[in-house]
């Protein structure tokens, strides 16, 4: 394990917090969220989080929410709340009878609102977004108050009624918080709080007319539910004043706190979930389960496992500074996950046949295979051999270069879990492409990589019977981007698409074992690769099989 790493997922600054939190009496029970916005996939920079929350609450004994904060229903649908319960589930995690939504709160948020209004802590604006961008300031220079900012508390609580009835339209009036409008902090600057949206919710139908902001829904739900630590990412560190300010002006029972961590940075792959989705409307990949994509959903159709996913994510750790982790670490955790769990079963990707003359023309050999070199308990599979095999295109060179220990004219190769054959000659059609391999086995060579008269065999080379090879589609998944930083500021990320992200083999030869594979085993193609089964597009006929990851990291070598 890279050291970098090791010290990383030891130095989880969360943990020390919650332990002194129990150890002070500040809390007898921890209780952390995992709070979505049910408007996309989850990520592998969401697994982190879930992996974060949930896993700190079962450490410590204590309960992880999973929470939809589904305060705008113009981007939000029911397939997504579906998708992403499906997702924390997948990765091993049980919410049990705390599923929560912010909308449910939804009334309880309205009267806050209204509470603040007769506080005069917030008010109805009639400017446009673009003048009330304009009136915020900048970073540097601070902000202009509205001329609507001195109206009167009855006027605010009717005009606020009736936004609530649906009088108005969409983006004509907001309620915004007043509180300083020349404020360092630009989240201060009287943020919005309600927005007119005549849009019907996923959850609550079309009940309201009016809905909360995330950042005014947020920190009060937290204070609902009797969360104790609100963890989230940097980039709401700027909003943790407002997030403070709101529990401060309002009658909330439960304080929560807010505490940042580092957001996920992957190397070859973007995290926006706006440009994942871009990616998928645009057509570059086929969804939001493309395997090519670190959406929860495109990993597991993969194949990746949630073991080797919460590795991964333990791995990594837990700190406050931003840092890139390279893709390879992620890959290697399926690796090591997969190598001690994966039957082995052989598979040729680019077929040539090899038809052995000397064998006799109606048998068919039986001989047995373990399913896995160091797990017996794995037990094993039959393989045959007959007259005709399958060999890999790659595995035999006409014209052999310096080093090649595979089959050649006049060479010798041992078949994995069969003889030693040797090729004679070659047959090609009128385009000069060689389709056909003619040579001999020895009879006497099952054992061993030695021939009868005591010579060394170098090569071993993989092959199927041809006698009841499964033909299947095997897609070969590389990554989508070639650049490790294709989100760089500026840039447009799609020009560092990578073209050759994936190849797809139409007419492969498995093995008769694979003949009942599942799409929940996942299979090491011998010298090939970790493979599963599409559960998508697989069929009883042919089926279609993904890479998962090679057996070694070769992007690096490239």
């Amino acid at each position: 394990m890279n050291t970098e790493l090791t010290a990383a997922a030891s130095n989880n600054f969360l943990k020390t917090i919650i332990d002194e939190d129990l150890k002070s009496g500040k809390h007898s029970c921890i209780v952390t969220r995992f709070p979505p916005e049910p408007n996309g996939y989850l990520h592998i920079g969401h697994a982190k989080s879930i992996c974060i929350n949930f896993g700190l609450a079962r450490e410590f004994g204590g309960r992880c929410h999973l929470r939809f904060d589904d305060t705008n229903p113009a981007k939000e649908e029911r397939e997504y709340i579906e998708s992403i319960k499906e997702s924390v589930s997948w990765l091993g995690f049980d919410w049990g009878e705390h599923l929560y939504y912010a909308s449910d709160n939804f009334e309880q948020l309205y009267q806050w609102a209204v509470f603040l209004i007769e506080q005069e802590k917030a008010y109805v604006e009639d400017l446009n977004a673009e003048q009330i961008r304009a009136h915020r300031g900048t970073l540097t220079e601070p902000g202009t108050n509205s001329p609507f900012r001195t109206r009167s508390v009855a006027e605010n609580l009717d005009l606020f009624s009736r936004m609530r009835d649906g009088e108005f339209p969409d983006g004509t009036r907001v309620l915004r918080a007043k509180i300083d409008m020349a404020s360092p902090n630009i989240n201060l600057r009287d943020p919005v709080l309600y927005r007119i949206l005549h849009t019907p919710h996923p959850h609550v139908g079309d009940a309201w007319k009016i809905y909360p902001m995330y950042d005014f829904a947020h920190g009060q739900t937290d204070a609902i539910e009797g969360i104790t630590h609100s963890i989230c990412t940097l980039e709401f560190e700027s909003h943790k004043p407002l997030y403070e300010w709101f529990l401060d002006n309002l009658p909330v029972s439960v304080r929560p706190r807010q505490y940042e961590f580092a957001r996920l940075n992957l190397t070859y792959t973007v995290m926006s979930k706006r440009k994942l989705q871009e990616l998928v409307k645009l057509g570059i990949v086929s969804g939001w389960d493309d395997p090519r994509l670190p959406t929860l959903e495109g990993l597991k159709r993969r194949g990746f496992t949630a073991v080797s996913v919460r590795n991964f994510c333990e791995q990594i750790g837990v700190g406050r500074s931003d840092s890139w982790i390279d893709v390879s670490t992620l890959e290697e955790c399926v690796r090591s996950d997969l190598n001690e769990s994966a039957p082995r079963v052989m598979a040729v990707l680019r077929p040539i046949k090899m038809v052995i003359d000397n064998f006799p023309d109606d048998l068919i050999e039986e001989s047995q295979a373990a399913n896995h070199p160091q797990n017996p308990e794995m037990g094993c599979r039959t393989i045959h051999f007959g007259r005709e095999i399958w060999i890999d295109s790659d595995d035999f060179m006409e014209m052999p270069s310096k080093g090649f220990h595979r089959l050649t004219v006049g060479g010798e190769v041992k078949l994995r879990f069969g003889y030693i054959i040797k090729c004679l000659r070659i047959i090609k059609d009128g385009q000069g492409k060689i389709v056909e391999l003619h040579g001999e086995y020895d009879p006497a060579s099952r054992e061993g990589i030695h021939t009868a008269d005591g010579r060394k065999v170098k090569g071993v080379i993989h092959w199927v019977s041809a006698s009841n090879a499964v033909t299947a589609e095997v897609r070969l998944f590389d990554r989508l981007f070639n650049d490790p930083n294709p989100d760089r500021g500026g840039a447009d990320y799609k020009q560092f698409l990578n073209p050759n992200s994936v190849e797809t083999l139409t007419n492969c030869k498995l093995e008769a074992s694979l003949a009942a594979a599942d799409v929940e085993t996942r299979y090491q193609f011998e010298r090939l690769g970790y493979f599963r089964m599409d559960p998508k597009d697989s069929l009883t006929s042919k089926p279609v099989f993904n890479r998962i990851v090679t057996l070694r990291d070769a992007w690096n070598k490239k």
